[in-house]
């Protein structure tokens, strides 16, 4: 299992090697031992930017995926997940609001990314937004006790 993590963003309480073995943790929980990962760590400017230009949404956000499997070549390789997107400017915030850490944050904002590239959707109606929420929990419970 790959995972990459870059970005022009770094914050205080995120360590990218923690957030690496985060995500290679979540990866193993789902069964995607093989999978590779790109993780990219922006701030609210560049999130908007890609927000924009991507989803049409001229406004930053906290978290967005972008799957292969959705991409030109769906079937060019399998084990290659995508890529998840995270603005640790709005993960900060978010944290403050919830009352938790940054790293809590992040770590929930990964598995909510990481689910999206395995085809968890809340946004295609209550089931699936339940479906999806269980699953985050879960994983966050597992997480925690890594």
């Amino acid at each position: 299992m790959k995972v990459l993590i870059e970005g022009t963003k770094s914050l205080r309480g995120v360590n990218r090697r923690e957030i690496r073995k985060a995500a290679k943790t979540v990866l193993r929980l789902l069964n995607l031992d093989g999978a590779e990962l790109s993780i990219l760590l922006v701030g609210d400017e560049e999130m908007r930017g890609i927000n924009a230009e991507y989803r049409g949404k001229d406004r930053p956000t906290d978290v967005i995926s972008f799957a292969m499997s959705d991409g030109e070549f769906p079937g060019l390789n399998k084990d290659i997940l995508g890529d998840v997107v995270i603005s640790l400017d709005t993960a900060r915030r978010q944290a403050v609001e919830r009352g938790v850490s940054i790293r809590q944050e992040v770590d929930f904002l990964l598995i909510h990314g990481i689910l999206h590239l395995n085809g968890y959707d809340h946004e295609r109606g209550e089931p699936e937004r339940l479906k999806m929420e269980k699953k985050e929990r879960d994983l966050i419970k597992e997480l925690e006790q890594v």
